[in-house]
């Protein structure tokens, strides 16, 4: 092979496109940048701006606020535990952790921790291990013969936000 044989490979490599090269060219003139005005420009900016008028999203009022604390927990209900169960996907004679609910599908990742729900019905029993759980849900457990361990995750090492329940 010589240096002179090197190419690239068909299609790897798309021309440029010629512009202001004479109107036949369908990009001559104004070279696609249109006539005049604020957006033939260099440094527009008029995404929100109305003239002058108090601006829409400052004009409306503003409600709430973002709580930079609040934990994002995955929900999983009991009736999805328990099908899982009944496929074969997580055994019922193991201890149940996150790591088990990722390994069955029940949930792909679980920021803060997971949060056990009541919804449907568990026959099984099992022994639980997670962030978070709903009275409701403890007690369905109970009844079917298991126990539920609510340990709360700790925050990453340097946020000022105290661990609460």
């Amino acid at each position: 092979m010589k240096l002179n044989e090197l190419s690239d490979n068909p299609g790897a490599h798309k021309a440029r496109k010629r512009i202001g090269r004479g109107i036949g060219s369908g990009k001559g003139k104004t070279a696609g940048q249109g006539h005049k005005g604020q957006k033939a420009r260099s440094g527009v900016a008029i995404k929100g701006f109305e003239g002058g008028q108090m601006p829409l999203h400052r004009r409306l009022p503003k409600r709430g606020f973002n709580n930079i604390f609040a934990k994002n927990f995955k929900v999983v209900n009991l009736g999805r535990l328990q099908d899982a169960i009944d496929a074969g996907r997580l055994d019922s004679a193991k201890p149940v952790d996150a790591a088990a609910l990722k390994d069955a599908g029940l949930v792909k990742s679980a920021p803060d921790g997971i949060r056990l729900l009541a919804k449907g019905e568990l026959k099984a029993k099992i022994n639980i291990t997670v962030a978070g759980a709903s009275k409701a849900a403890v007690e369905a457990v109970e009844k079917a013969g298991g126990s539920v361990t609510v340990v709360m995750a700790r925050a990453p090492a340097g946020e000022g936000a105290p661990a609460t329940e």
